[in-house]
């Protein structure tokens, strides 16, 4: 069974292996990158095809077969079109997908990060219909008791498997104002719909998380929908949004959800992130450290349960690694990500990365603020290159948190 030390040994040993290339080899003369597709042509079509200039637009396409641990494996298919109305704009980028799952989920999306008119506005967007079982846990990140010794908690004792339909739009529109800097409006919907709380039994007085906090604020505990509008400052300096080796991007979002049929309650929330990546060789620019920070929270008014921040439900949902999703809500959330990015082979066929990750969430009802409860992650991936130009990924994770190990693979960098 892996453990920290297992982790530590092998992040040791692909660090040095890693950087010594890098520090022992400068050559001037780069290495052509090689991807997946490559391993499958003929040298001579590989010469022949070799572009002077990358492409203004890249298109991946191909059936999939994925693992989260919310949802076990899934099998369906992905595509990502990435494009520049000029080679000296910044990369656009839409993806998309429908995927089947072994827990009986239906998972379709469609998202947009575009740069458009000569970088003057940056388009963000956020469409998902889910088919959808996921279990909760209570709210705040004191849900595993600190004295619980390493792999000794059980998990199940605070599981509480539910159903539901999802329905998911958000879309910002900005407007570069001054360099690097946009400012715009967005539009946001969230419903939840055909929620089947599988273990409440009113009749019998078995209550359930969800049950408990809908009936206290007066929610509907068989559908909700939070529908708002916002206000976003955005900051961005990423040399490529799929896979940046350097730059920052900082976003501020703030959201008014009116109250409605659907939701009893004004409410305000506000969410701050931050996206920071350096570059540690001149060589390579795959060696790279990055940082990401985001925070969300209640600035007034109530949210319905499934609503409240929670790890996994970002844009990539990749947050929380060495956890399932899901497994720390909150009425407010901070989130922290280190992770070290490397080329394993010269032509960076495959590459690899450690990471570390922390969450902290609140709970109002029991007086639990940010940063009274901590619960960290370390781990390992692997990255196999699908497609050179725009330096995509097929990634490969290993997460180790308190009690709890996760393994995942997907397509894309989680920031």
């Amino acid at each position: 069974m892996l453990n920290y030390r297992t982790i530590f040994l092998c992040v040791f040993f692909l660090f040095q292996n890693a950087f010594s290339q890098d520090v022992k080899k400068e050559v001037k003369k780069k290495r052509p990158l090689i991807s997946i597709v490559d391993l499958f042509k003929k040298k001579d079509t590989l010469k022949a095809n070799k572009p002077k200039l990358k492409p203004k637009t890249n298109l991946i396409a191909f059936p999939t077969l994925g693992y989260q641990p919310a949802n076990g494996f899934t099998f369906g298919f992905i595509s990502q079109f990435s494009f520049k109305e000029k080679r000296e704009n910044k990369i656009s980028l839409l993806s998309g997908g429908a995927s089947y799952s072994t827990q009986k989920q239906i998972l379709s999306y469609f998202k947009n990060n575009m740069y458009l008119k000569d970088d003057r506005y940056f388009l963000s967007g956020d469409l998902r219909y889910y088919v959808f079982s996921q279990a909760n846990y209570g709210l705040g990140t004191n849900i595993i008791p600190w004295d619980a010794t390493f792999k000794k908690f059980d998990f199940n004792s605070i599981k509480q498997p539910m159903e539901y339909n999802y329905f998911k739009m958000h879309e910002t529109i900005s407007y570069n104002i001054f360099p690097n800097f946009f400012s715009g409006v967005g539009f946001h919907i969230d419903s939840y719909s055909k929620i089947n709380d599988t273990l409440l039994d009113v009749a019998n007085e078995k209550y359930t998380y969800h049950y408990n906090y809908s009936k206290k604020y007066g929610f509907n505990d068989k559908q909700y929908s939070v529908t708002g509008v916002s206000l976003n400052l955005i900051y961005d300096t990423r040399d490529n949004l799929i896979n940046t080796n350097k730059g920052l991007y900082l976003n501020s979002n703030y959201r008014f959800n009116p109250k409605t049929k659907q939701n009893p309650y004004n409410s305000s929330t506000l969410l701050l992130e931050s996206r920071y990546f350096i570059p540690l060789s001149k060589v390579n620019k795959q060696h790279v450290l990055g940082f990401w920070t985001y925070g969300q929270f209640l600035i007034s008014g109530k949210l319905p349960y499934l609503n409240q921040p929670a790890i996994g439900w970002d844009q990539n949902s990749r947050s929380g690694k060495g956890y399932t999703q899901g497994l720390f809500r909150g009425t407010d959330l901070v989130y922290f990500e280190c992770e070290y990015r490397f080329p394993i082979t010269k032509n960076q066929l495959i590459s690899g990365t450690v990471f570390t990750n922390a969450t902290t969430a609140s709970d109002v009802d029991q007086n639990l603020h940010l940063f009274q409860f901590i619960q960290p992650t370390i781990g390992v991936g692997l990255r196999i290159l699908l497609n050179k130009n725009t330096l995509t990924n097929f990634i490969l994770n290993y997460g180790l948190g308190r009690d709890s190990q996760t393994f995942y693979f997907n397509d894309g960098e989680g920031f």
